[in-house]
């Protein structure tokens, strides 16, 4: 049906019919439908004479079928001659070809005693062989073949999943070969291999029925009684429900795995970390296993605040498990909630809320009631909330579809209804519409400055006339405005002379403002760019801060605040810095140590730099090392490696995660020539100091991987570029860098090799050699 460019054929086809042969199925088919192309040899490698007759009459035929579709140009008087000539030349070559026929029969009458009477060596008469041709239909343009080729996985692997744990099991399905054809060399090692492999995905979501009934029975001898509460297992079963209770959350368990949970739930109510297992070891179609489910929740520990946002994804629909969830989120306080609301607000498009129904959304889901609430009732929630869930509304992406863009504007109707209930609500509500009315503005700025084609001081004098207008109101906010990026800083009006705008393609532009503590807060304001990935790092980087402080690890990491005000505009915190590249084009030997001696100067020290300056220094490049490689954060050259002068080093522009980089050959790991000489070299003790912090970061983080990787997967239907992508994978990358598959010693050992990698690598050099050449071209 397809030829060789994948194309459904078209026209008039000649096929081969083969009489008194089986069909054969096979890669290597005995009764091909095509005629063979290729030259036959005989037994003795001789290439037999052509028929110049039949040649032309298979060239002329190729034609004609052009002609017929048009590809050639009709020219009716020539085509009659055509015509007939083609048509006296194939009798003439029918007579000919019966005629060596009939030569060839006599010869094999002839030499073959058993074959007297002309027939072949089956017994049968006649030619085995017949031409059949055959009219398909025509169309207007080429239809491409471009179908999906499943691997069919053992039916009864699906059959204890619920909806959404079974599409984390499907994988998205590859397109590989072509139509019905087997990959080089895959056949020849197969005999007897199917020429078209047919699997049917509902088919194979269809559950085994013998296995069915095994499971039936087996969980019914344990549903009611005595029996199972009393169960306790062996030291051998122990062991297993260890390595169960230590599976990453990406982890599906087989049937064996969760009936092995299920038998023992009312001894693993005291595991805490054995909740999510037993979630997933129900089949929650099953009402009976539901109920009963259900019930043995209520018995359980307490659980961890990674596993109830493992409940809250995409893996479990179960209202009851997910309100469950939500009641182990009431006990976290709001600073802890902060970290995770950006998630939170993700893991909405899981409820089962109903975006046509008059009633309020927190009637329908327990998470949406609890966020509001919680919100409603402090302002800095508040205000990360109502932005969060503004650029939700404002995505009209088909990724995001109607029902999810209905759902956020319900959850934001009743957010500011449930403002209204409380004592200073009608405050908070003004205060978000100026916040909104600030953000319309900067984005107005940003519209005209990145459109005009004016130069760059001309555009600076533009923008700082239009900040110093009266008009626009932005020389006093009275009451003080809380910063939406950063609530806490309170802005009392805008610097028009501090303003700079970017050279670049945007060309964002910074603006400074007052604060009622006398000092300034600068902000970068981009309009044209999506910062919600950017705001997902940030976001990722924080929580990371957090754990590692929690291990006494101050890393003197520095996050910047960064807010996506929309999908195409967002404001980032503006941090005193310069990037590496701008120090290296000012100091030619050890650029960043002489920046920082510069600023921080101490003779007394050996590197002539004060010891806190260089310990900042080394702790933050530890730091970002370590959390750059796990994010797989890609496109790290020294224009985005930015040092504080006070010796805070800390990276910018996270376009590229998960281990996408426009680069080739870029490292796991950006550990520069610069950054290590600023230490004193590889043979100094402040970069052993270096190392040494990588590996307790690297522990740090690896201990917490269920938290990191289950933040992850509720960001998997966010509209983010790096997740959309690969959502399915998205996950996976991140758990890869872990290596939990490896022992603590294994791990470690496999990250050091990665950091002497990064050191050691040519290629990073050239890479950035080559990015500074094209920012000089640029230029």
């Amino acid at each position: 049906m397809f030829d060789e460019d994948n194309q459904v054929q078209k026209g008039r086809q000649k096929c081969l019919v083969h009489r008194y042969k089986n069909a054969d199925g096979t890669d290597n088919s005995t009764t091909p439908a095509l005629v063979s192309t290729k030259k036959k040899t005989t037994r003795k490698g001789e290439v037999p004479p052509l028929d110049k007759d039949a040649e032309e009459l298979e060239r002329m035929e190729t034609l004609f079928k052009k002609h017929e579709m048009g590809e050639i140009p009709r020219v009716d008087w020539l085509d009659q001659m055509v015509f007939r000539s083609f048509e006296k030349r194939g009798l003439q070559a029918a007579k000919s070809s019966m005629k060596m026929l009939q030569r060839q029969r006599a010869i094999n009458g002839e030499n073959d005693p058993d074959n007297q009477d002309g027939e072949n060596k089956d017994g049968r008469p006649g030619q085995s062989t017949f031409l059949l041709n055959v009219e398909l239909p025509r169309f207007d343009f080429p239809v491409v073949f471009a179908d999906h080729e499943y691997d069919p996985p053992p039916i009864s692997a699906f059959q204890n999943l619920s909806v959404s744990q079974a599409s984390l099991a499907n994988r998205q399905p590859e397109v590989h070969y072509g139509p019905g054809i087997n990959a080089v060399g895959e056949s020849s090692s197969v005999p007897g291999r199917r020429l078209i492999k047919v699997y049917d995905p509902e088919v194979g979501h269809r559950d085994n029925p013998a296995e069915a009934k095994h499971r039936r029975l087996f969980r019914s001898s344990y549903r009611h009684g005595i029996i199972d509460k009393n169960l306790k297992p062996n030291a051998k079963v122990r062991d297993e429900l260890n390595l169960i209770m230590s599976y990453s959350p990406t982890h599906v368990l087989t049937p064996e795995e969760a009936d092995l949970v299920w038998k023992f739930r009312y001894h693993l109510t005291r595991d805490k970390r054995a909740l999510t297992k037993f979630v997933k070891s129900v089949n929650w179609r099953d009402q009976g296993e539901a109920r009963q489910a259900i019930q043995v929740l209520g018995r359980w520990t307490a659980i961890d605040v990674d596993d109830a946002l493992e409940l809250l994804g995409p893996s479990f629909d179960n209202s009851a498990v997910r309100s469950y969830a939500v009641d182990r989120l009431r006990k976290a306080d709001d600073k802890e909630l902060l970290l995770y609301l950006l998630q939170l607000v993700q893991a909405l498009k899981y409820e089962h809320i109903s975006a046509d129904s008059e009633e309020e959304s927190s009637q329908d889901s327990s998470l949406a009631r609890f966020l509001i609430q919680r919100a409603a009732a402090n302002f800095l929630l508040g205000n990360y909330f109502h932005w969060y869930l503004m650029v939700e509304c404002d995505d009209a992406s088909p990724e995001q579809g109607i029902d999810n863009r209905n759902i956020y504007r319900k959850v934001a109707y009743d957010f500011m209804a449930e403002l209204v209930k409380q004592p200073d609500g009608q405050e908070t509500r003004k205060t978000l519409l100026r916040q909104a009315e600030l953000v319309a503005i900067l984005s107005r700025i940003a519209q005209e400055v990145k459109t005009s084609n004016e130069s760059i001081p001309k555009k600076v004098d533009r923008v700082k006339h239009f900040l110093a207008d009266p008009k626009n109101e932005l020389l006093s906010f009275d009451p003080p405005l809380p910063m939406p990026l950063d609530p806490s800083v309170l802005i009392t009006s805008i610097i028009p002379d501090q303003t700079v705008v970017f050279k670049s393609s945007l060309n964002p532009f910074k603006c400074t403002f007052r604060t009622t503590t006398g000092s300034s807060y600068a902000i970068i304001f981009k309009l044209g760019d999506d910062l919600r990935q950017d705001q997902l790092v940030i976001q990722i980087i924080t929580l990371m801060d957090q754990l590692l402080q929690k291990e006494n690890l101050d890393l003197k990491l520095s996050p910047y605040k960064i807010l996506a005000t929309s999908t195409s505009a967002g404001a980032s915190q503006f941090v005193q810095s310069q990037s590496l590249s701008s120090i290296a084009n000012k100091f030619k030997n050890n650029p960043a140590l002489a920046y920082l001696k510069i600023n921080n100067p101490d003779d007394n020290q050996p590197l002539g730099v004060r010891q806190e300056t260089l310990d900042t220094y080394v702790r933050s490049c530890a730091g970002y090392c370590v959390i750059t490689y796990i994010l797989g954060v890609g496109d790290r050259h020294l224009e985005n490696l930015l040092l504080a002068p006070d010796g805070h080093f800390f990276h910018a522009d996270f376009g590229y995660i998960l281990g996408r980089d426009p680069k080739p050959f870029a490292p796991l790991m950006k550990l520069s020539k610069e950054m290590v000489d600023c230490m004193g070299g590889v043979n100094s003790e402040y970069y052993k100091q270096f190392k040494q912090y990588c590996f307790l970061a690297f522990t740090a983080l690896r201990k917490n991987s269920n938290l990191i990787l289950n933040l992850f997967s509720l960001m998997v239907d966010a509209n983010i570029p790096d997740i959309r992508l690969e959502p399915d994978k998205a996950v996976l990358k991140v758990r890869d860098r872990f290596h939990l598959e490896l022992s603590e010693e294994e791990a470690l050992s496999h990250f050091d090799r990665i950091i002497e990698e990064a050191q050691t690598s040519y290629a990073p050099v050239v890479i950035d050699k080559l990015h500074e050449w094209a920012q000089a071209f640029r230029a």
